[in-house]
């Protein structure tokens, strides 16, 4: 049976939790935009915003994306190709599409002045996703 020590020392070599690589998303995306290097003239089919923090779905899947390479780049083997198979490369793709979140955004036009409306949407009847206690 293991005494309170045992189980003390237990506690303190828990390993401490690895150090983010990119502190912050602009930091992140900063990087992002030197390696995943497109055409996204007028014209080229793609798209991006350089005010990106302006789009709410922009923000979500670039959040989305820093985070998984955070937990992926601590896998030495596969971490990374997981990560651009899995993510950059689709992430990024639905991002720069041009019927995407940038539509009418442009790297020389700047920053839409009429953001994308929302989808329509209709409320959920009432009761429908109530939680039971």
């Amino acid at each position: 049976m293991s005494s309170m020590t045992d189980f003390a020392q237990d506690w303190t070599d828990v390993p401490e939790e690895p150090r983010l690589h990119f502190p912050t998303l602009p930091d992140f995306v900063e990087w992002v935009a030197t390696v995943y290097r497109r055409p996204v003239e007028h014209g080229s089919g793609l798209a991006w915003c350089p005010r990106w923090w302006c789009h709410a779905e922009a923000v979500s899947r670039l959040d989305a994306l820093w985070r998984a390479f955070e937990s992926l780049r601590l896998d030495p083997a596969l971490g990374m190709a997981s990560w651009w198979r899995d993510h950059a490369d689709y992430q990024l793709a639905a991002l720069t599409d041009g019927d995407g979140p940038f539509k009418g955004c442009g790297v020389t036009r700047g920053h839409a002045a009429r953001p994308l409306p929302p989808l329509p949407l209709e409320p959920a009847p009432a009761g429908l996703f109530d939680e039971e206690a």
